[in-house]
């Protein structure tokens, strides 16, 4: 039965079949099915400012996202764009996006090029998310975006390099073990970081370029060396999350401690490790006896 509903949905003209899907529950989950998108002139007109299109099943050809959509009106007007499994092929001719402040690429197709190129004709630009985007090997945020505030990467199997010149980056999510530049980041308030041996790291490197750090979020795994005890301190650290999942080698959890002697200003401390208890000893917390 949820067959033939697809295949009715599917021959139905676009503007039918979105107000069956408004009526019926049966076409509502049928219509993110909708074989045959047509996008042309009317899909994007100008005074449209949130654009979101997400191939949730990839298609065997990549779908390739038509720039001739993006028109002069349209780009002075978009302030969203959020994009996901498709091909994004911005070229220099194709003129700033004067208006846009969000962009989200999910397992987008696009060059390094391309999105240096998409970047500096995006001068309004606030926030950058990049989920699965395997093409790119360095990210560089250049210092021209002057409100440019919140960064995002995730799971960029490729990308070596993020750096960042824009003066008001103030939160930051980052996974994986690529080099980071920031210069001093005097702005940032919210760190999120994920990667492998992160949490020595965290302590050594980041209260000297982020003194004005508010949040910050670790998720580490296989800690190599302790947390080592130092006289640089988070002066401003407010709220501190540290999740770790072991590795081989020990690790002394008690070494941690070194976190709290440097923030006098932390209010909330939360620390989830993974590990199998040990006989008649505890990591945390006092033994039984």
């Amino acid at each position: 039965m949820q067959d033939i509903w697809h295949r009715v949905h599917s021959l139905m003209p676009l503007r039918d079949a979105a107000r069956a899907a408004c009526l019926s529950h049966a076409f509502l989950r049928s219509w993110r099915c909708y074989p045959n998108l047509t996008f042309n002139a009317d899909a994007l007109k100008p005074g449209i400012e949130e654009r979101n299109l997400m191939i949730t099943h990839p298609l065997k050809k990549n779908y390739k996202f038509p720039m001739l959509l993006l028109s002069d009106g349209v780009r002075n007007s978009l302030r969203c764009l959020k994009l996901g499994c498709c091909t994004f092929q911005p070229t220099t001719e194709l003129g700033p996006f004067v208006s846009l402040t969000n962009l989200r690429l999910f397992h987008v197709h696009i060059t390094e090029d391309e999105l240096q190129g998409l970047l500096s004709n995006s001068l309004a630009l606030e926030k950058l998310e990049l989920i699965r985007c395997k093409g790119i090997i360095c990210l560089r945020i250049p210092c021209e975006l002057q409100r440019f505030s919140c960064l995002r990467t995730w799971a960029c199997m490729g990308l070596k390099l993020v750096e960042c010149k824009a003066p008001n980056l103030s939160t930051l999510h980052f996974c994986g073990k690529s080099k980071l530049l920031l210069g001093e980041a005097l702005q940032m308030k919210t760190l999120s970081m994920s990667r492998s041996d992160l949490v020595c790291y965290a302590r050594t490197e980041l209260p000297s370029i982020m003194p004005n750090l508010d949040t910050l979020y670790l998720y580490s795994s296989d800690e190599l060396v302790d947390t080592p005890m130092l006289p640089t301190r988070f002066l401003c650290l407010k709220h501190l999350t540290i999740y770790m999942i072991p590795g081989p080698s020990s690790y002394d959890y008690f070494s941690l401690v070194s976190f709290l002697e440097a923030s006098p200003s932390l209010e909330t401390l939360i620390l989830d490790v993974w590990n199998k208890p040990m006989d008649n000893q505890m990591v945390f917390g006092r033994s039984p006896h």
